[in-house]
């Protein structure tokens, strides 16, 4: 089972539905709709079909709306595109033309005034500084400023090559005053919240402030003001220094790396990567890697050398995600890139360190890098010294150890809302997590969690009634065993969410037998066995003995031997009728029982200590 998830982009190569199918069974985890291709309609049919796949596998699936954001693009060239050549003067222009040589149209109205203002600014001619630049098509085509005004950029081509239609435009220097989300973002959001998207991703933050302006529209515009969570594309110079009020703000973070590239420079987006990974982990915030980790398998059906490392590398870094793009949307192999990833992926988490699960950069690393004073020594920062963790964090902490220490199969989770899974996995266990929530909104946002697998439980009335179902709905599922020590951890403070303040050692007892309960109970206690042809003295010893804490067990029952189970707390039979005298007595009684009980007769013998719960059927070896 891979920890790290996959982030499948959906568009014209995937939108059959056998192909999405094999895209669920290949691995996909999470289906990204790219609001910046297709329209509404496009993008419902794929949402509605990867649902109905997902629920036909029982596989939980999130959907990730990702919002297309004020992208700087090009127009629409003359047919096979407009010629730039090096050294040549180029215009753009906010005119609405098409395109030819020597003048372009850029689709944003506002590129041409901002560059203006930012020249006048920082005076970069008067200084001496560099030109400023403007990279074209993903930076395959370089350009640099001559003079701006209201409408027009003037600029003298550095790299040139064929500009085509709609091609994106980074002005890594500029400070762009345009709003972080555009009216067909807003458009985009209404569409999201409608079909019920698990994810809402917000492109090319700058501040926190974005991150705000985006919740305002998403609580002032769900029902009933349904919290839909914001994952932050990185992606601007700016969103890198000011990274910290941005993780506070989001929900998740996306290492967006081709506009990051562009906007900052090759050489730092490793670190950035890393460093952004650190922090989300430290805030249980969830964060995706992604752009370009299979870019050569949209033609080829396997991955170059490097691409293999850099997906190796985001795991070993400790993504919550991996992403694939454009080799899911529009390449030639999009089930086999999603069985690549997984296949890469599972091997870097076959070799990580259990006591060092993911690369963590030093504390003095981080400071210094995001700006922040780096004080001390360059070594690993003493444990001990860092801040007071809050009661749910610590006992999260505790159950991730206890898991490790004890041998755990899994730890077991029950949560309403999703906090319980979000803490244990900032600790990153050895052992999966097993989320069971009542809500379908969270089964599928644990989806994009590390090392979470979500399961659909029901809503229970006590503590108890919560641990044990979540244990069962774990065991019928396949996670654990008979016979497996799990660790359970939950919230038990009613009604606040997210104060997980209880953990416990279980281990899954066998079952012994099975049968049909009747009586809504659970119950502990010692074995009284009643044998055929049983000496009536005996089982007139047996009756003075009895108390309500023993549990009668005889395959047979008569006139004589039904005297016991009015002593009794509990009764296991083989008897079938559910109008039967041992079934009526124990609905008079009230006391639980198991009829038409099958199973290990001979292992159940006077003295030993049982379990049975009417409730399932099922007869319990005890287990301290």
């Amino acid at each position: 089972m891979l920890r790290v998830k996959i982030v499948c982009t959906i568009g014209p190569s995937s939108t059959d539905p056998d192909t999405l199918a094999q895209l669920i069974d290949a691995g996909m985890n999470v289906a990204r709709i790219n609001m910046s291709h297709g329209d509404h309609d496009f993008h419902a049919r794929n949402i509605h079909a990867i649902r109905e796949i997902a629920q036909e596998r029982n596989r939980p699936v999130a959907i990730l709306v990702d919002l297309q954001g004020p992208k700087l693009r090009v127009g629409v060239m003359q047919p096979g595109g407009v010629p730039l050549t090096a050294g040549e003067e180029l215009i753009l222009t906010t005119e609405d033309i098409i395109g030819e040589p020597g003048r372009v149209p850029i689709q944003n109205k506002e590129v041409p005034s901002s560059i203006e203002r930012g020249r006048l600014d920082t005076q970069a001619q008067a200084a001496g500084e560099a030109q400023e630049r403007i990279l074209l098509d993903d930076g395959l085509l370089e350009l640099e400023v001559i003079d701006a005004s209201e409408t027009t950029v003037r600029t003298r081509v550095i790299v040139g090559g064929i500009l085509e239609d709609r091609k994106g435009m980074n002005l890594p220097q500029t400070r762009l005053t345009v709003p972080s989300m555009t009216e067909k973002d807003r458009v985009d959001v209404d569409f999201a919240l409608e079909h019920q998207a698990d994810w809402i991703a917000l492109s090319f933050v700058r501040t926190a402030a974005d991150v705000h302006a985006l919740r305002k529209v998403v609580q002032s515009r769900a029902p009933m003001g349904r919290a839909t969570p914001i994952i932050s594309k990185i992606e601007k110079p700016e969103a890198v220094d000011n990274i910290e009020e941005i993780v506070q703000a989001s929900d998740g973070l996306m290492v967006a790396r081709g506009d990051l590239g562009i906007e900052t420079s090759p050489e730092a987006v490793p670190m950035i990567q890393k460093m952004i990974i650190a922090r989300c982990i430290d805030t249980d915030k969830p964060v995706i890697t992604a752009t370009q980790m299979l870019e050569s398998m949209i033609r080829n059906p396997r991955p170059t050398r490097a691409e293999a490392s850099d997906v190796a590398n985001a795991v070993l870094d400790g993504s919550d995600a991996i992403m694939l793009s454009g080799e899911t949307a529009a390449g030639i192999y999009p089930v086999e890139s999603v069985q690549t990833m997984a296949n890469i992926a599972q091997e870097a988490e076959r070799v990580r360190s259990v006591t060092r699960p993911h690369y963590r950069p030093s504390q003095q690393a981080l400071d210094g890098f995001f700006g922040a004073p780096a004080t001390g020594s360059e070594k690993e920062p003493d444990s001990n010294a860092k801040d007071a963790l809050s009661v749910a964090e610590a006992v999260s902490q505790a159950t991730v150890d206890t898991a490790r220490n004890v041998g755990a199969a899994a730890i077991i989770a029950p949560t309403a809302r999703g906090a319980t899974a979000k803490k244990l996995a900032r600790f990153r266990p050895s052992v999966p997590i097993i989320a069971v929530t009542p809500s379908h909104l969270v089964y599928r946002q644990l989806a994009l969690y590390w090392g979470v697998f979500p399961l659909m439980g029901q809503r229970m009335n006590t503590i108890d009634e919560m641990l044990e179902d979540a244990v069962r709905i774990a065991l019928r599922a396949g996670f654990v065993q008979q016979g497996d020590v799990t660790v359970v951890t939950g919230g038990v403070v009613g009604g606040v969410p997210g104060e997980t303040n209880l953990m416990t050692v279980r281990r899954i007892a066998r079952v012994l037998m099975h049968g049909q309960g009747v009586g809504n109970r659970r119950m502990s206690g010692r074995v009284v066995r009643l044998r055929p042809g049983q000496d009536p003295q005996a089982q007139e010893i047996q009756r003075r003995m009895m108390t309500t804490q023993d549990i009668l067990v005889a395959e047979e029952l008569n006139q004589v031997s039904m005297e016991l189970v009015y002593h009794a707390g509990g009764l296991i039979t083989a008897e079938s009728a559910p109008d039967s005298i041992a079934a009526l007595a124990a609905v008079e009684l009230g006391i639980p029982a198991i009829l038409q009980a099958a199973g290990e007769w001979d292992e159940l013998v006077d003295g030993q200590t049982i379990v049975i719960d009417a409730r399932t059927g099922n007869v319990y070896e005890w287990d301290l």
